[in-house]
């Protein structure tokens, strides 16, 4: 077992802001800030500033992609199973008009060695973005 590791019934918000800053293209040079944290559930937070935009002036697929493959790092591993992902589908509905993006991860299933996941992302207009889809694999040890 991990010598960090913190038992499921004692993780928190707290808990994985510390541990998911290790992620840090995600949350240092994109700034994703974890704003809700559970057992299969993220939301997620980022600020549009320039860095974030592509030639055209729109929000990067990759920026956006970031955001949820976060989102889903945390919602799976939260409740103390290691889970990495192994294939994710990334479908952009919309452009980003506001200056936040927002993201909401939800387990669809979870099995014995596989889950699936789906990451909305909307702006703070309420428009959808982008819709992201991650099956992960479950490794034999705790997180």
């Amino acid at each position: 077992m991990n010598e960090n590791f913190v038992p499921v019934e004692k993780r928190d918000l707290a808990w994985a802001r510390e541990t998911f800053a290790n992620d840090r293209f995600a949350t240092e040079a994109a700034g994703v800030i974890i704003e809700e944290a559970g057992d299969k559930v993220c939301r997620c937070s980022m600020k549009i500033t320039p860095v974030h935009r592509n030639a055209a002036g729109g929000v990067m697929g990759g920026a956006i992609f970031t955001m949820a493959d976060l989102t889903f790092a945390v919602a799976a591993n939260f409740g103390g199973r290691m889970t990495v992902s192994i294939s994710s589908n990334i479908s952009f509905v919309g452009p980003c008009k506001g200056d936040v993006l927002y993201s909401s991860a939800r387990c669809i299933k979870s099995g014995r060695s596989t889950c699936f996941y789906e990451v909305e992302i909307v702006d703070d207009l309420g428009n959808k973005v982008a819709f992201v889809t991650f099956t992960g694999f479950v490794k034999d040890q705790s997180f």
